[in-house]
């Protein structure tokens, strides 16, 4: 009758949130916990030539330095294990296993390096560990390759060989491939292990799915506490075990495990909260390394679905997970080339604006309570009125700006009504349209400042616009400027949380902007604006 171990790896795995700084007490109290709750295998963290010994970190240079931390502890599992990322650590950093507190070591590897990890792995075999030889990113193997790591793995017959769901990429029939590929032809006595990610919120439901294959063959699952660990995190070791104790007749102690979430997780998860987010979903859905991302979210100029649509385009297949930020970048300057050519956007603007006046409606409250000013200056000027991010209650622009997504979202029943009135939007490239395209889109990247405290103000943005587009006479209302004493906004929600502080700044900066670099445009404000205050006396709006 086959073995069903359950292995804890929080103190590895739950290490990439907090560079394996979980403080001495609380590793120690980890260890127990787990340990009191009959856990079969306890991973303790990573063996790394190059990290320093520190008291209050689960990474160590060496075997010996294991012993520093938990020679004292006197409640173990039946195995405690250690984990190396091949090529981080040398064989002379390990004692054989009867002079050390480890069980065994498990061995993470790529595929490209497979031939050299499974002759690292037979080394660690001869010091008397129990090695399990984890494939890294399984779903990088296709068939063949994943038969010529098994001819490996049936040379040196170690004591696991572990699927690796790197990048949380797995689904269950996926899974049962891998599964019954290794269990049709890994030799008998090396267990099966699985390490799930949650990248798609499957790390549960495919721990269940590894469980309940029909085999006589030793199985290992992993899980951490609260699913603590790297990218979108791991399967929480609660719902596994409680599966396993339900299934399986096991006897886990649940309320050990809930202690130890309660005592030394969650006070992490708070501070930096790990789990199934949108970062991790589109690493997963497009199948590449979560390097691509981060890269694409650094282009202030994308939306959510351009990013998408860029990470679909990453080729061939071993460059989607084997991160290489060149081709990232070729994409992306091809993106610019073409869809982010707004120069035409440009032209058709000016062509709109020109020889008229134009009046921008911020939404400052002044626009309110200076009404009359307003009223008076549409009267005289008949101009085109362009809001920025909102739509005003009292008047109907005839071109609204958008800059960000959550306005975009926060104007939808109003600009539902407006476009019955031939309202148009003008948006930047990092918001996506809603049926349809914006009348005009302009590459958000171009108009940002640079290296201020607010890098994407709208108004500034939208001055850019105008200027290129040659209009010379601007009137402004409702850009009341900051205050550090009153609420910036009509609606107080539309306000950054730092700008009363910075108002003074924020002021002098736009100021010194529309006198200096745009002195050649006509620029009144139709309402009392703080940017136009010189000795920037007054503390609120009129």
């Amino acid at each position: 009758m086959r073995n069903i171990k359950l292995l804890d790896c929080t103190l590895r795995d739950g290490g990439y949130v907090n560079d394996w700084e979980f403080g001495h007490d609380n590793i120690c109290s980890i260890f127990e916990r787990v340990a009191d709750a009959g856990v079969d295998i306890i991973e303790v963290g990573f063996i790394d030539e190059r990290r320093p010994f520190d008291i209050n970190r689960s990474i160590f240079p060496d075997t010996a330095s294991i012993e520093k931390i938990y020679g004292g502890i006197k409640k173990r599992p039946p195995m405690v294990i250690g984990m190396i990322d091949y090529g981080t650590c040398g064989l002379e950093n390990i004692q054989p296993c009867e002079e050390s507190i480890l069980d065994g070591i498990r061995v993470i590897f790529k595929k490209h390096i497979m031939h050299e990890a499974m002759a690292f792995c037979a080394e660690l075999k001869k010091l008397g560990y129990k090695v399990c030889s984890q494939l890294v990113s399984i779903t990088s193997y296709n068939d063949e390759e994943l038969m010529e790591l098994i001819g490996l793995v049936n040379e040196v017959k170690p004591f696991a060989v572990g699927i690796v769901d790197t990048y949380g990429l797995l689904n269950p029939e996926k899974l049962t491939h891998y599964y019954e590929m290794l269990d049709s032809h890994v030799d008998s006595s090396v267990a099966i292990g699985f390490h799930a990610h949650n990248n798609f919120q499957l790390a549960y439901a495919n721990s269940r799915t590894f469980l309940d294959r029909e085999s006589d063959r030793d199985i290992l699952v992993d899980g951490t506490l609260f699913g603590m660990g790297k990218s979108a995190g791991n399967a929480p070791i609660e719902l596994v075990g409680m599966y396993m104790n339900q299934k399986f007749g096991k006897s886990y102690n649940i309320n050990s495990i809930l202690e130890g979430i309660d005592e030394c997780v969650l006070d992490f998860y708070k501070k930096t909260p790990w789990g199934y987010k949108m970062y991790f979903y589109l690493s997963a859905y497009n199948r590449v390394h979560p390097n691509y991302v981060q890269q694409m979210q650094d282009k202030p100029s994308l939306s959510i679905s351009a990013i998408n649509d860029l990470l679909a385009k990453i080729e061939p297949e071993d460059t989607k997970l084997l991160y290489d930020k060149a081709v990232a970048e070729d994409i992306y300057k091809e993106y610019e080339k073409t869809v982010l050519d707004d120069s035409k956007d440009y032209e058709k603007l000016a062509a709109v604006l020109q020889g008229k006046n134009v009046l921008l409606v911020g939404p400052g409250k002044n626009i309110q309570l200076q009404s009359k000013q307003v009223d008076k200056y549409l009267e005289e000027k008949n101009p085109v009125i362009i809001s920025i991010n909102y739509i005003p209650g009292a008047y109907t622009p005839d071109y609204v700006f958008v800059t960000k997504s959550n306005r975009y979202k926060d104007m939808a029943d109003n600009l539902l009504e407006v476009k019955n009135k031939d309202t148009k939007i003008i948006g930047t490239s990092n918001v996506t349209a809603r049926g349809g395209d914006f009348e005009f889109t302009f590459t958000r990247e171009k108009l940002l400042e640079k290296n201020e405290s607010i890098v994407d103000n709208s108004f500034l943005m939208f001055l850019k616009v105008l200027n290129t587009c040659g209009v010379k006479n601007l009137a402004c209302a409702g850009f009341d400027g900051y205050s550090d004493k009153e609420d910036n906004y009509f609606n107080p929600k539309m306000e950054y949380s730092f700008v009363k502080a910075e108002a003074r700044q924020l002021n002098r900066h736009i100021r010194e902007v529309i006198t200096e670099t745009y002195s050649d445009m006509n620029i009144e404000f139709v309402t009392y604006s703080h940017y136009m205050d010189v000795e920037d006396s007054h503390d609120a709006a009129f």
